[in-house]
């Protein structure tokens, strides 16, 4: 047993020596700080340091759900992010099978124009937002004093912030998604296609009853991993977009920008490791219930 694991390592070495970047990459930025779970139920005190500290058991999480703002964090969060999840690839498995049918010479035209979108940062998506938004020099507002409306703070306002947020987000993500099912796409076996064709499918039919069952693992497998960050939003688009302005946290506030302002403002260090820890172990038995469920549908669809 230990000669045929030696020979499989010493047959695989080449790809292993190429995987020890990214392993320690992840060992380094994913397990090295799990240590630090330990504050999430101690009082922090930088002279003492995270060993010396007080432990306080679980008084950090209560800190952060007896808080007349947890029930509106964990609504949103959970909300945005399934909406994100849901629309992004819905609008990205139905904008890579057309790319797929389109098969002309502007096809790289078309993917990276909607790919660079991905490579903003959101400091520059908030400019460019900001560039239609604005109360007095926006796009939006120019437009609707033309045609005789008044302008709007959209600054000031909570309302259109959960349309705004899922279309800024869409527009930021698509193009990745999208990517990612285009080459599913291509990788499907194109005698599939040829035995449709001589049966005489449409290319409607061909997209409905090869394309999209074919490439429901990948899609399966993308939601489980989605679903697992369910619980952690996205920072940038929900504290640099909307901006900081408390009228507009109703809708917009997630987990992560409260943390980020308690760490700021009041420095609880034990109260941000506490959230942060809560958000991890959801996440897990999210990915866990989510992978026993598609397996219950089918588990050639599941991740293990």
């Amino acid at each position: 047993m230990k000669a045929s694991a030696w020979k499989t390592f010493v047959k695989n070495k080449d790809l292993l020596l190429i995987m020890t970047p990214g392993l320690l990459k992840i060992f380094i930025f994913a397990y090295l700080p799990m240590i630090g779970v330990v504050l999430a139920f101690k009082d922090f005190r930088y002279d003492l340091g995270i060993f010396g500290s007080e432990w306080v058991g679980f008084k950090n999480f209560e800190f952060f759900f007896n808080s007349q703002f947890a029930f509106r964090l964990i609504r949103n969060t959970i909300l945005y992010e399934l909406g994100y999840m849901i629309i992004t690839t819905l609008v990205a498995l139905v904008l890579a099978v057309l790319l797929n049918e389109i098969s002309s010479r502007f096809t790289k035209l078309y993917q990276t124009s909607m790919f660079l979108p991905y490579f903003l940062s959101w400091i520059v998506v908030y400019y460019v937002v900001y560039a239609f938004l604005d109360m007095k020099h926006g796009l939006v507002n120019n437009t609707l004093v033309s045609l005789g409306l008044e302008a709007k703070n959209w600054y000031l306002d909570s309302a259109p912030w959960p349309y705004l947020l899922n279309i800024i987000s869409l527009w930021k993500k698509i193009g990745f998604s999208m990517l990612v099912y285009y080459a599913g796409i291509l990788a499907i076996n194109q005698e599939y296609y040829e035995a449709a064709r001589i049966d005489g499918a449409s290319r409607f039919q061909m997209a409905v009853r090869i394309t999209i069952p074919v490439l429901m693992p990948l899609v399966s497998i993308l939601l489980i991993l989605s679903i697992g960050g369910m619980m952690s939003g996205d920072f940038g688009l929900h504290y640099f977009i909307p901006g900081t302005s408390g009228l507009t946290y109703p809708t917009t506030d997630i987990i992560d920008t409260f943390v980020y302002r308690a760490l700021t403002e009041i420095g609880n260090v034990g109260m941000g490791a506490a959230v942060g820890f809560f958000q991890s172990a959801v996440g897990l038995v999210l990915v866990l219930l989510a992978n026993y469920i598609v397996r219950l549908i089918n588990e050639e669809n599941s991740l293990w």
